[in-house]
């Protein structure tokens, strides 16, 4: 219930929906130590409701503009830690850093700035009336000029190739379709750091396949959460592969993924060398 709660209340008081203000010396320091897209994690830990450890003191370091993939069996913690990178649940023991910037309740707002998360369910999403509504929500409530925002959302759009979506409610499109808008509706706010949950679950090779070019093309710090491994392959130099709420290894996504043994010890099928 507290991790559900911690994912509304990030969808309810995302920054990307309010408006980015810097105002004076300070801030624009702030923003500026932030554009690093860096992400700084130490021995963070986090006990579920129900007592079951969920992160167990994990440790990582994400440099400016890595593309990294989070990998590991069902509950070995990926999308806790996900959730803890884009603020929905605030660290209980250990420390996240965005920037250079802890995490803290007073700092939500400012890390949320720089950090766009994809939720595994589209629907999480998307819930204006028309495509275009949805992908021009953020930038509208930044209270951009409304050239601005026609401009951030027909970008976003062609981006993920639904610009032809534009018009048509989004519980109406294929699972595809409103992954890729879901995508959109992130992409809109120009975020620094972009997290992704399990961005392929469910979609058949042709939606796959238009993903995994859609993040090709984002040049910025990626973090992405999969069972998709050929994915993780394809974008992904370097991998984190989790068990149990612990990082159990680290290193280059080739070797790891050929490493039976290992993958086995994490619930993973190795891939041939």
């Amino acid at each position: 219930m507290a991790l559900f709660v911690g994912l509304v209340q990030y969808l309810r008081h995302h920054p990307f929906l309010r408006p980015r203000k810097f105002r004076g010396q300070h801030d624009s320091f702030i923003h500026f130590i932030m554009s690093h897209h860096s992400i700084d994690i130490s021995y963070l830990a986090y006990t579920y409701p129900d007592g079951t450890p969920g992160l167990r003191g994990l440790s990582l370091h994400v440099g400016h503009g890595e593309s990294i993939a989070i990998v590991g069996g069902n509950g070995a913690g990926k999308s806790t830690l996900l959730h803890h990178l884009c603020g929905a649940i605030l660290p209980e023991s250990g420390e996240v850093s965005i920037g250079e910037i802890p995490l803290v309740k007073t700092t939500v707002k400012q890390i949320r700035q720089t950090v766009g998360m994809v939720f595994q369910n589209p629907e999480d999403q998307l819930f204006m009336s028309t495509v275009w509504d949805d992908v021009a929500f953020g930038p509208l409530n930044m209270q951009l000029p409304r050239k601005h925002v026609e401009e951030r959302t027909r970008t976003a759009l062609e981006k993920v190739n639904a610009w032809h979506l534009k018009d048509k409610h989004p519980h109406h499109l294929s699972g595809g379709e409103q992954k890729n808008v879901s995508i959109a509706t992130i992409l809109s706010m120009n975020p620094d750091i972009l997290i992704l949950d399990e961005p392929t679950a469910n979609l058949d090779h042709e939606a796959r396949r238009n993903v995994i070019r859609i993040l090709r093309q984002f040049d910025h710090t990626k973090l992405i959460a999969t069972h998709d491994l050929r994915l993780a392959l394809e974008l992904c130099e370097r991998s984190v592969i989790m068990k149990d709420g612990y990082i159990i290894a680290d290193g280059s996504t080739q070797k790891l993924f050929q490493n039976e043994e290992l993958m086995n010890s994490a619930r993973l099928e190795a891939l041939p060398g």
